[in-house]
């Protein structure tokens, strides 16, 4: 049974379209990049640059990175719900999923912070 310490209260359904929406985000941006690294005959800074000067590209690549951390999220705390339980690991289960979740949380906000620092020149 899944305690409401790391559930936060989602349901199930929430969860999977979050999931299929980050995926959809994550293979979009993936299909983009590929495709302008094959169209684009010579990458330099400047073509780089000036991909990511422009809004569109920034708003886009602020979404990935929203949409990854989400898709993490969801993922990991599926693996542990199903693999850390008080049946595997006894009593500590809980307390293994909640340091977990709050580990990926911390390293999460640390890359989102330093993207948005990037993306945005702030």
């Amino acid at each position: 049974m899944v305690t409401a310490a790391t559930s936060f209260s989602r349901s199930g359904l929430s969860d999977w379209i979050i999931q299929r929406f980050s995926a959809v985000v994550l293979a979009a941006y993936s299909v983009f990049i590929v495709a302008f690294i094959v169209t684009t005959p010579e990458l330099t800074y400047e073509v780089w640059s000036g991909l990511y000067s422009q809004l569109w590209m920034r708003v886009f690549s602020l979404l990935v990175l929203i949409a990854t951390a989400a898709h993490g999220w969801i993922g990991l705390w599926g693996v542990l719900t199903d693999y850390v339980t008080e049946r595997m690991m006894g009593g500590k289960a809980v307390v293994l999923r909640i340091i977990a979740l709050s580990i990926y949380a911390l390293v999460t906000f640390t890359y989102l912070v330093w993207g948005v620092e990037i993306l945005w020149g702030l």
